[in-house]
């Protein structure tokens, strides 16, 4: 009986959960249809209109994609099998335990590892993580090249919808920067009193205040994804440096500016600022500097590097602190 009582609390809690998860999105729906229609049908600034709507296309189309892309997970061949499962979880000894699961990732392209060295793997999700990929607690999966889990999509963004989630940014700072510039003119009739209507001084004062406060949030957000798209690093990466088979290695990933961008927007720059999937890949894995093409055939294809790997080879003094709270 008490059984059923703690388990039919932890499915109401869970329950709560996954219904107040959706609570940023709707905060920022609301705010997004009321700056809609303060804009259109309060202030009805008509010349203004059709660019605004381009971008108000854009914007909204770019945050659906973000929210409902679903984040992409290892295909089976990184997952035990039941016999290995069995064996893995029947044996007692941590180091054969090591060892198994480093026999097992000889058959994977895998060349990642944890900071002591051991193949990467997840006992929640019972599969050795491809190169790049996390455990999100919040959803509760391994994800592929995962970035972060944002509660402003209520998703985890990562290999599947990063570029879509990069577009979001760019399309929200040119909306709020498009609305602040075009009401700001009003704004200054709202200062010298110009304005008859009580109703239109409310949401001029409102959507340049609201526009201005997250273009300079968004501003921060988007500059900082630029970084680590220019460095071709995740959000976890840039706080906890990668472990590979050589040793840590704070730039394994980068190829350069071009093909860094090209490694979330893909090749065909036309497809670069539609919200349509066009990044390179499987997102099971990468292209890596420090490999030569014998031992990554992802680099067969890649033009010789013209300086010296060595030369630009960046060891950290000492592992990373931080930590991500949804990443295990």
């Amino acid at each position: 009986m008490r059984r059923g009582w703690k388990m039919a609390l932890s499915g109401g809690l869970r329950c709560c959960r996954r219904v107040l998860s959706w609570v940023p999105v709707l905060v920022i729906v609301l705010v997004v249809l009321w700056s809609y229609y303060a804009y259109v049908f309060e202030l009805c600034l008509v010349i203004y209109l059709i660019f605004y709507h381009a971008i108000f296309v854009f914007f909204t189309w770019t945050y659906w994609k973000s929210i409902f892309t679903l984040p992409q997970q290892p295909n089976q061949k990184f997952h035990l099998s039941y016999t290995d499962k069995e064996r893995y979880e029947n044996e007692e000894r941590p180091e054969v335990q090591k060892q198994m699961l480093s026999d097992m990732a000889k058959k994977l392209p895998v060349y990642t590892r944890t900071g002591s060295g051991a193949v990467r793997f997840c006992d929640r999700c019972h599969l050795i993580k491809p190169d790049r990929c996390h455990h999100c607690s919040v959803c509760a999966m391994c994800v592929l090249k995962m970035d972060h889990h944002c509660p402003w999509v209520n998703n985890c963004i990562g290999f599947s919808n990063y570029k879509f989630f990069l577009q979001f940014l760019a399309y929200s700072v040119l909306y709020c920067l498009y609305i602040a510039t075009t009401v700001f003119s009003y704004f200054i009739k709202y200062w010298r009193g110009e304005l008859p209507s009580v109703r239109s001084k409310f949401h001029v004062l409102f959507l340049l205040f609201v526009a201005c406060m997250f273009f300079v949030s968004l501003v921060i957000l988007f500059g900082y994804h630029c970084w680590l798209v220019s460095r071709n690093k995740t959000t976890l990466e840039a706080f906890c440096t990668p472990v590979f088979t050589s040793g840590p290695e704070k730039n394994g990933f980068n190829l350069g500016f071009i093909k860094n961008i090209q490694q979330v927007f893909g090749d065909n720059k036309k497809f670069w600022l539609l919200p349509i999937g066009s990044s390179p890949g499987d997102g099971h894995s990468f292209p890596m500097r420090c490999m030569n093409e014998s031992q990554n055939p992802l680099l067969a294809n890649e033009e010789p590097w013209e300086e010296n790997e060595d030369d630009n080879r960046d060891y950290p003094e000492g592992s990373s602190s931080l930590a991500v709270e949804t990443e295990t």
